[in-house]
């Protein structure tokens, strides 16, 4: 096993949620940052994209069904049966499976969401690194980061502010 990371890099309200219920980021996009707040830097480290069809939906919609993410080794957690495209790999493997086969040598793992994805592959202990942005908003509901979840202590690394957005960085110490 190489020391490839699974990173989650995600946004999130100071009360912990992802998206309002109706899946809007508003909140997020319309909160004063620096520059792309750390997205780019972050993004050249990253290889391979996993996340939840849902988030991959939205994303689609928001960039006009431009994928955004050429380049990169993209799959696509979903129940449905797609088919892949020229680059998404659309698939329902358990994450055990999936991401053991992915870490090879490699650069980072990229965890992008939504929860259901993230309390999935956190349940079995997989994520590496947890890199959350906080923006100086409280939703007071919405779609939780971390939902059903269980204890899980983590070991703190760095923090850094980007304009408004506070950057935390945490790993786990498996």
């Amino acid at each position: 096993m190489s020391n490839r990371k699974v990173v989650l890099y995600i946004g999130i309200s100071l009360d912990g949620y992802i998206a309002t219920k109706d899946d809007s980021l508003e909140w997020l996009l319309n909160t004063q940052g620096s520059g792309d707040n750390g997205f780019g830097e972050f993004y050249d480290t990253v290889e391979t994209i996993i996340m939840g069809r849902r988030t991959y939906d939205w994303i689609m919609t928001q960039e006009n069904g431009q994928f955004p993410y050429i380049g990169k080794e993209c799959y696509v957690y979903t129940t449905r049966v797609i088919d892949d495209t020229e680059h998404v790999k659309f698939t329902s493997q358990s994450p055990e499976n999936l991401i053991a086969g992915l870490k090879k040598e490699g650069k980072k793992i990229w965890i992008v969401g939504g929860s259901q994805i993230v309390d999935l592959v956190r349940k079995k202990n997989l994520i590496d690194e947890y890199m959350l942005n906080i923006a100086p908003v409280i939703l007071g509901e919405g779609i939780p980061l971390f939902c059903g979840s269980e204890r899980k202590d983590l070991v703190f690394d760095k923090a850094r502010t980007f304009g408004q957005f506070l950057e935390v960085s945490y790993h786990t110490d498996k």
